[in-house]
């Protein structure tokens, strides 16, 4: 296993210099759900909610916090983030949703963090936007699903 960059050594947090690193396309892939009742499902996907339509609300938000990952967790590099996708699908499976996030930069340092945000984001306002008929909802499974570009190269996660 590799040491954690995130530390000098002194054991103290430091931002990772990627100013050495190659400028390389990278892409990240993170996924996760939001469980609920079926009624709950049901009330999301028929507009049934007065906040509004969720996964519209839900979509932007996770873009919005791909945007701002470099405000919200300690030592991220902030990037000139090239695309972020979020698509949220219902499940009757779950039931619930499932959430997907795909963040691409060109930069020196990849966007696995942005997708997770990203993904983290969107179920939370989710389950914000919903709580008032269902509080039992749960988020799952949150977790990256693939990342491409740089010198670590690419990651596919196993299925479950």
């Amino acid at each position: 296993m590799n040491e954690l960059t995130h530390l000098d050594a002194t054991g103290a947090a430091q931002m990772v210099d990627v100013g050495a690193k190659a400028v390389t396309e990278r892409v990240a892939i993170a996924s996760g759900a939001v469980v609920m009742q079926p009624q709950t499902l049901d009330l999301i996907m028929h507009s049934g909610l007065k906040k509004g339509d969720v996964i519209a609300v839900a979509r932007i938000a996770g873009i919005m916090a791909a945007k701002k990952t470099h405000e919200l967790i300690p030592l991220c590099h902030q990037l000139l983030i090239s695309k972020v996708s979020v698509d949220i699908v219902p499940d009757t499976a779950l039931p619930g949703l499932r959430v997907t996030a795909t963040v691409k930069v060109t930069g020196q340092t990849g966007v696995e963090m942005e997708a997770l945000t990203a993904v983290s984001v969107a179920c939370l306002t989710v389950y914000d936007m919903a709580k008032a008929v269902d509080k039992a909802m749960e988020i799952n499974d949150i977790r990256l699903m693939e990342k491409t570009g740089g010198k670590s190269g690419s990651y596919r996660a196993e299925p479950r």
